[in-house]
This record gives C-alpha cells, sequence and structure tokens, in this order.
C-alpha cells in the first residue's frame, strides 16, 4: 500500500440486474441490465413513469418478487450475495440489513394486529428479547418517528390513525431492526401535500442520524429535489441516466429525462400547454430493437434503433446511455432543483 486512503466499499452494489416475468403467453422484460450502487449514508432515488421498473428493482433487492419472475445479474448488500440467500439468512438479511416502506400502509398492515403487535413481532424476532422489552423498543420506536402519545396509540389497530400517522408506523417498523439499507416505494404518494412533506422531512432526519443507505423510488420531480443526493432515471425496466441530484435535474443528458423536466407545471404560464412527451412507454413484452425510447424521441436517428447506446459520462459522476448526450446538455431546460 501506498499510504493513501482506500475508498470504503459501496454498502450496495447492482450489477446487470434483469428480472423477468414468464407466463404461458408471455415473457415481460421487467428490469433489464439495470446497474447501480449506494453508499452507506446516501440517498439515491430511482426516478420515472410508472410501469419503468421502479418497484420491481426494490423488490428484487430485497427478495420480495413471486416464484415466476427470474432474477438474474449481482446484488451485493453489506458484504452478502442477497440473491444467493436461502432459509434463515434471507429471514435476517429482511428486515436485519435491508428494510421496506411501502406505498400504501393500509395494504402492507395488517388489520387485526395493533401497531404494538406488528413492531414487537419484529423485534422479538431479530433481537431476541422478551415482551416487555420488545415493547419498551416500540414506543421508543413510535417516538422516534414522532406518533403523538406514542405509550397509547401503540395499541391502536391501523384503521383508527390517519394516513399520515399509518405511514410513520410503517416507518417505524421498517427501522425496528437497525437495517443498513432503507427502501420506500412511493410512500407518500397517498398522503396529501402537507403530510407528505412532514413525511419527507422526517424519512431524510431519519436516515442522516441513523446513517442509512436510502434507495427512494417516485415520479416526483419535486420530491427526488427534495430528498435525494442522487438519482437514477429509469425507462423500460433500464437506467439511462444517473449522477447528483441537481445536476441531472438542471441539466439533463438523456432525451427521456429532459422531456420529464418538460412534462411539469413548474415555471409554466397558465396558458401555456404542457411539452408532454408524445406517445406511450413501449410494451415489456415486445421491447423494441436498440434504444428503448427512441420511437418517442425527437432527437432520434437510424443509429439509435441498432444496438442499444453504451454509457456516456459526461462529468464526473454522471453517466447517461444515449448517442446525442452532447446535444441534449446544449436544450435549454426550464425546471431547476
Amino acid at each position: 500500500m501506498d499510504g493513501g486512503m482506500v475508498a470504503a466499499a459501496p454498502l450496495l452494489e447492482v450489477e446487470d440486474l434483469s428480472v423477468q416475468f414468464v407466463t404461458r403467453e408471455a415473457t415481460v422484460n421487467a428490469v433489464s441490465g439495470a446497474t447501480f450502487n449506494l453508499k452507506a449514508g446516501e440517498v439515491l432515488c430511482l426516478l420515472g413513469e410508472s410501469g419503468s421498473g421502479k418497484s420491481v428493482t426494490l423488490r428484487a433487492l430485497m427478495r420480495l418478487l413471486p416464484g415466476r419472475a427470474r432474477v438474474k445479474g449481482r446484488v451485493n448488500v453489506a458484504g452478502q450475495d442477497a440473491l444467493a440467500l436461502k432459509g434463515r439468512a434471507l429471514q435476517s438479511f429482511r428486515g436485519g440489513t435491508v428494510a421496506m416502506v411501502f406505498q400504501e400502509p393500509m395494504t402492507a398492515l395488517d388489520p387485526v394486529y395493533t401497531i404494538g403487535q406488528h413492531l414487537t413481532e419484529m423485534i422479538r424476532r431479530h433481537k431476541g428479547v422478551g415482551r416487555a422489552e420488545a415493547r419498551a423498543q416500540a414506543i421508543e420506536l413510535l417516538n422516534l418517528v414522532k406518533i403523538p402519545s406514542a405509550e397509547r396509540r401503540i395499541d391502536a389497530y391501523p384503521h383508527e390513525l390517519s394516513g399520515g400517522l399509518r405511514q410513520r408506523a410503517m416507518i417505524a417498523i421498517a427501522l425496528s431492526c437497525g437495517p443498513k439499507l432503507l427502501l420506500a416505494d412511493e410512500p407518500t404518494t397517498a398522503l396529501d401535500a402537507t403530510v407528505q412533506i412532514q413525511v419527507l422531512i422526517l424519512l431524510r432526519r431519519l436516515q442522516q442520524e441513523l446513517g442509512m443507505g436510502t434507495i427512494f423510488v417516485t415520479h416526483d420531480l419535486g420530491v427526488a429535489a427534495e430528498i435525494a443526493d442522487r438519482v437514477a432515471v429509469m425507462y423500460a425496466g433500464r437506467v439511462i441516466e444517473e449522477g447528483p441530484v441537481a445536476d441531472v435535474l438542471r441539466r439533463p443528458a438523456h432525451p427521456y429525462t429532459a422531456g420529464l423536466m418538460a412534462s411539469t407545471v413548474h415555471d409554466q404560464a397558465p396558458d401555456q400547454d404542457i411539452a408532454a412527451i408524445p406517445g406511450s412507454p413501449p410494451d415489456l413484452r415486445r421491447l423494441p430493437p436498440g434504444c428503448s425510447f427512441a420511437p418517442r424521441c425527437s432527437l432520434a436517428m437510424p443509429a439509435c434503433r441498432q444496438g442499444f447506446p453504451e454509457p456516456v459520462f459526461p462529468a464526473p459522476g454522471r453517466m447517461a446511455r444515449c448517442l446525442r448526450v452532447a446535444d441534449v446538455l446544449q436544450q435549454p431546460v426550464g425546471v431547476h432543483a
């Protein structure tokens, strides 16, 4: 060794991750060759339209996909080969190493169990403590996520709490075993704007205080700008752009990302039409040859349809899979992080 500093290994390394759902009728390519990484204490937002593969990617990382799913590639979390885990090792991995906050707590929480029963089961299973200690830790967690009157609310059923409090309870359950990696699948979608901001601020504060790596799935550019350190933009199951959140939102390097920026109402005049991306996302059962975005792209040329573009690195920490990166970077963008 030359005495220089050795960079710490990433908390999460995802390499060439692919997920296929196989039925008698067709094979759906939900995720194709996704590659990205995450450092401890960092927040990565997966950004893209519905159906772009964001939620499937999260479920693949936590091994929550159904048996008909074919998962290939490499997923390394805190030194563990996540795709090779089985039995008790997989059970300990879920919750102990990786935890998830789901999109809709009313469907994620079992309505016949109290919030306290959800929490204490996790704590006792992973930490091996008694009922009284598990309940005390559960109350501490409810206080941590700012649920008022935690000693009373611990015995409430999910339907007795508001949407914002249910989501806070879901966050407490996810944090109950001290995970190193937190996965959040659009956890604020079902909440009104005021509560959404409160939950985002809470998640960001807890992530910083506890030093967790976090992957946050959203299609909301404002949410990404608020909570992320980096963003990875997905389209048709592929990561097509990645970089620091401010850089990507201010100067997108891929036509799809630029289209997302232009499709918002930010800084738009009331009488001005929104510049929506034309067309629709491709059928994942029959992906077009070459770049999946080419059929909707105003900058597409014949070469775009001949093969999926290799990654281009226009700046340190930036990546885009496009043959026209230089042209896209020169276009004006009306959205700023």
